[in-house]
């Protein structure tokens, strides 16, 4: 839910009004807990099977109390009393309902709450004349969708990204955007009411509808209120596909060609719209969730690209995109960042217990010196089983069975060496990008200066840098007590050394972060990706120190200490060395890798020890850790 603002005033987000969340059927009474109100707000849960083409698109809405469903890809009326019930936290299937819930069938669920200026669930019945029909959105509709629901009839859709206010389009047809001034009386909606004509499809006399009414770009969210979280446009594609500017990263796209017929196509951030693919499915189809093989449609910090070469049509197409989450600054860790240790299996292997679904990985090999490799990063925007190697200067890597999927609460290892060998011991990290924590941001060289655009939403403290697809350049690092005209190297252990040409001398900004003309962070031919931390207030803390050779106590503002360590020494050589509760940051000995070595773990040394407001450095640290008036640079996490 949101919290209280000034004045009384409940701020809401993103997150507390749409969700995408994916489950298994089990045949079982099953619960989906996916933290939106449906039982106190109304709204809307549309379910479709991900590896079945046997089972329709269901939507299931508060207007009948989730009593009965709608297939978006037929036109009957209500009927498949699959809901069980709906909670302030998400809602339950029923058993024996294979369409929802079949047994080892996956499926994708989107859930849409009753919000101002987001979306509304409205009810009326036809007259077979031009009426008014109200809603309460607060905020002129930028699309709403009209289905009979007392007997069979087409899902009628306004669009303001359509030609005319007397074009529509059907969300069960393939069919190019049709002009009727019937359906709509040819009048554009206004912030109180929407109109439908003398047609008996969106207006029947006598026979009952409902409609789904989404807002466009009407602000109402965030801290200040005055954020947008859904928007309704266009986009024409050619040869060079298109770009679209939001002003934020979307999780939710749905787009349909306008001017030429094609399916109705949703691509989420859940299920893999990511840059080297993009998992579909379709609204007017029963057919199975499908992947482009390419990029096709995936998003970006401010928007989205319809990729050129794997562009679905060429022609106008009509969309709508709803805000990647979440909006709310994290004041608990354990939401954001997830660490297990364990032993690798050879065999596929899914992982739960995060608790939340991660957007970063990095993962070490611990008992074992590896050939060339020892770290990897791993992101949801870059797609699964797509990884880099801190140490290493080469270009991005896939390997099939590394790491499968990003998952809803965790990932699934794949049998692949490179992260889940048979007995070798390892350490997974993983991170939730937030608001004030942490932020993955993809971006394409230019070899001129530019300004990168973030959603973190702060100034980052500390920046880490990779071309995707060329080798022999560094790992750029940014830290802000090194400051915007030097740099350091994640994979040597060099000092901090002067680079205008890395930052072009700029400090990021809440905003944007700046690069310049080097090679290494702009290259004109590179796709690089960004790793952007912060201080978050009890979850994270990228600061300084100065060491003195003795008992050294580091204060993160923590209330029960660090679990994740990474220090490097900047005035001088030094390995980036990481630690972490879940191997061990104890008053003894604690567990240690080197993200710029091969090397296995060090487990015979008490270089850093607990305490409660972060971590103590003890005065057996050596000189790259804690070395008489050296300098030293840190990411801590709760």
């Amino acid at each position: 839910m949101g919290a209280a603002g000034a004045g009384g005033a409940e701020k809401i987000y993103v997150e507390d009004v749409f969700s995408t969340y994916l489950y298994t059927g089990n045949n079982s009474t099953q619960t989906i807990t996916n933290g939106i109100d449906l039982s106190g707000k109304g709204g809307l849960a549309w379910i479709k099977s991900r590896s079945s083409a046997s089972w329709d698109n269901w939507l299931f809405d508060s207007s009948n109390s989730f009593g009965q469903g709608l297939s978006s890809n037929q036109t009957g009326g209500r009927s498949n009393a699959a809901i069980d019930s709906v909670s302030s936290a998400g809602f339950t299937v029923k058993a024996g309902f294979n369409s929802v819930n079949e047994n080892a069938t996956t499926y994708a669920s989107w859930t849409f709450r009753e919000a101002p200026k987001f979306f509304d669930v409205v009810t009326y019945t036809g007259t077979g004349s031009t009426q008014a029909i109200p809603h309460n959105l607060g905020s002129v509709p930028g699309m709403y969708i009209c289905k009979s629901t007392s007997s069979t009839g087409d899902w009628s859709v306004y669009h303001r990204g359509l030609s005319g206010a007397n074009k529509f389009l059907m969300l069960n047809s393939t069919a190019a955007e049709t002009t009727s001034g019937s359906y709509w009386d040819s009048q554009a909606p206004t912030a109180d009411v929407f109109y439908v004509g003398n047609n008996n499809v969106p207006n029947a006399n006598g026979v009952t509808y409902v409609a789904y009414v989404f807002a466009h770009d009407a602000g109402g969210f965030g801290n200040t209120g005055n954020d947008s979280v859904v928007k309704c446009g266009s986009f024409t594609t050619t040869t060079s596909g298109a770009v679209v500017d939001l002003g934020w990263e979307p999780q939710f796209i749905l787009f349909k060609r306008s001017d030429g017929t094609g399916s109705w196509e949703i691509i989420d951030s859940m299920r893999g719209a990511s840059l080297s693919d993009s998992s579909r499915l379709f609204p007017n189809l029963s057919a199975a969730e499908t992947t482009a093989g390419a990029a096709y449609v995936y998003p970006t910090a401010t928007g989205f690209v319809v990729d050129g070469p794997n562009r679905p049509f060429t022609g106008t197409g009509i969309y709508i995109a709803i805000r990647r989450g979440p909006m709310k600054t994290p004041t608990d860790a354990t939401k954001v960042f997830y660490q297990l240790a364990r032993t690798g299996t050879a065999a596929d292997t899914t992982i739960t217990g995060a608790g939340f679904p991660p957007d970063a990985h990095l993962n070490s090999v611990r008992n074992v010196t590896n050939n060339g490799f020892n770290a990897l990063f791993l992101d949801k925007l870059r797609g699964p089983n797509i990884f880099l190697i801190p140490l290493s200067t080469d270009a991005e890597s896939s390997s099939i069975n590394t790491l499968n999927s990003f998952n809803q609460d965790g990932v699934t290892y794949g049998a692949g060496s490179n992260i889940n060998s048979n007995t070798k011991n390892y350490i997974n990290w993983m991170f939730r990008r937030a608001p004030g924590f942490f932020d993955v941001v993809a971006y394409t060289g230019t070899g001129s200066v530019q300004s990168i655009s973030h959603n973190l939403g702060v100034t980052p403290e500390l920046m880490i840098v990779k071309a995707r697809n060329l080798s022999g350049l560094n790992w750029p690092v940014y830290s802000a007590s090194t400051g915007n005209t030097n740099w350091l190297r994640l994979n040597t252990t060099d000092a901090s050394a002067s680079a205008t040409g890395m930052w072009n001398s700029t400090s990021p900004t809440a905003s944007v972060f700046t690069v310049g003309t080097s090679a290494a962070s702009n290259d004109p031919t590179g796709t690089f990706i960004a790793y952007l931390f912060a201080s978050c207030p009890g979850v994270s803390k990228v600061g300084s120190y100065t060491g003195t050779g003795t008992t050294l106590q580091i204060n993160c503002g923590f209330t029960a200490g660090a679990r994740f360590v990474m220090i490097k020494r900047t005035d001088s050589a030094g390995d980036w060395y990481v630690w972490d509760t879940a191997r061990g940051i104890i008053s003894g000995n604690d567990p240690y890798l080197l993200l710029n070595s091969t090397a296995a773990e060090v487990t015979g040394t008490d270089y850093i020890d607990p305490l409660s407001s972060g971590f103590e450095i003890s005065s057996t640290a050596p000189a790259a850790i804690n070395a008489n008036g050296g300098s030293f640079i840190f990411l801590a996490v709760a």
